[in-house]
């Protein structure tokens, strides 16, 4: 009797397993190993996105034509390993379209320009507001007059920790 080797009949027969289909095997690197098992488990889902517009003014004939499916990871997030996601609070950049609960999408790898949103870090606490730039002056903005705006001085514990690229939030 020979020992070893693939015998006719045994396993689990194909298809039958957790997934309903035969599967492979893959090496990935251990970091990785959880978000995979998660992406398996709970899905990476891609969304429909119709290639016409949609009217914000008068109404248009629409059609029904898929363009393609997107994956919102890849849509929003253009430095995976340097992006993180934090949750906004208080009224200070409503103006800016950035209101409390909203998601923000943020980017450590991007430089602060002027003009840009940022999330800066002022005496140990998060902060989100308009970074600008005024001669020698680095200013944080609210986008709401009801604020008033911080001064980087040289001696303040302040710095920048990432530049928000995209904000979700319900309507």
């Amino acid at each position: 009797m020979t020992r070893g080797g693939a015998r006719k009949g045994a396993g689990r027969p194909k298809g039958q397993g957790k997934y309903g289909e035969a599967t492979k095997a893959m090496r990935i690197p251990v970091s990785k190993a959880s978000y995979v098992s998660k992406i398996i488990n709970k899905g990476l889902y891609e969304i429909p996105l119709y290639g016409n517009r949609v009217a914000a003014g008068f109404p248009s004939p629409a059609d029904d034509y898929l363009e393609d499916k997107i994956d919102l990871n890849r849509y929003l997030i253009k430095h995976p390993a340097s992006t993180f996601l934090v949750r906004a609070s208080g009224n200070s950049m409503i103006n800016a379209g950035i209101f409390p609960n909203d998601i923000l999408i943020v980017d450590r790898s991007l430089k602060a320009q002027d003009g840009k949103v940022v999330i800066a870090v002022v005496d140990g606490e998060l902060t989100v507001k308009r970074y600008k730039l005024k001669g020698n002056k680095k200013i944080l903005e609210p986008d709401n007059p009801e604020y008033k705006p911080i001064f980087l001085e040289k001696e303040s514990e302040a710095y920048i920790w990432g530049v928000v690229t995209n904000v979700i939030h319900n309507l």
